[in-house]
């Protein structure tokens, strides 16, 4: 099998929402020698765009989303350490918060976003979903995160991600912690509006921006 049509059933078992599938084809794609960070980029996260895709197309619905979240754990369990392993004492490109703000539970376009960050050399610290606040400064704070990432998928939430700028404001963090924001109801107007320094409209573009903010061509 060729490391392409690898790399193709790995994402075919991310979109069948396979879970035991998805971390067997990892690991012999891994085994193959096929680089970790290119088995998340082309492999993973190739599938969920494609998932989140149909979510948006109306074809999926809530309970996919929630079925497809197996596939980070192939990334968390199995590919991260390695990408860590294989680059020793990597410097890291920068260190990322992501998470859905509270009261919304979408997730699958953070997910990605993380996944593409992993493979591209970010440290990234996924808070999840449904995530306060408080928690995205906390977490700067522990971590001397450089970026913060919140997606807000509903319009009844988006106004979370002024209180997240106002939250950093508060803190005294704003001068050294990067906001971008995205999310459906989410536009580069609403995001220049409160304050924040980076807007996606797409999981390629957010991975794109961060860079930007980061300084990495």
């Amino acid at each position: 099998m060729s490391n392409q049509m690898m790399l193709d059933e790995l994402a075919n078992a991310v979109q069948t929402f396979d879970g035991e599938k998805v971390m067997e084809s990892a690991k012999k794609a891994l085994s193959a020698g096929i680089d970790p960070s290119l088995i998340i980029e082309q492999g993973i996260a190739k599938g969920l765009r494609i998932v989140g895709k149909k979510f948006e197309d109306g074809e999926l619905f809530l309970m996919h989303l929630v079925a497809a979240e197996p596939s980070q754990k192939a990334i968390k369990e199995l590919l991260e350490p390695e990408i860590k392993k294989r680059k020793g004492e990597r410097k890291s490109a920068g260190k990322v918060v992501l998470g859905t703000v509270t009261g919304d539970i979408h997730d699958i376009g953070k997910n990605i976003v993380g996944a593409m960050l992993i493979a591209a050399g970010f440290d990234v610290h996924d808070l999840g979903k449904d995530v306060p606040v408080k928690d995205f400064v906390k977490k700067a704070q522990e971590e001397n995160a450089s970026i913060i990432g919140a997606s807000a998928l509903l319009s009844t939430s988006l106004p979370v991600q002024a209180e997240i700028v106002k939250a950093f404001k508060a803190a005294n963090m704003r001068d050294r912690v990067k906001l971008i924001f995205g999310g459906a109801p989410c536009t580069q107007e609403w995001v220049k509006e409160i304050g924040g320094d980076g807007y996606a409209e797409s999981t390629v573009e957010a991975v794109n921006v961060i860079k930007q903010l980061m300084g990495i061509s």
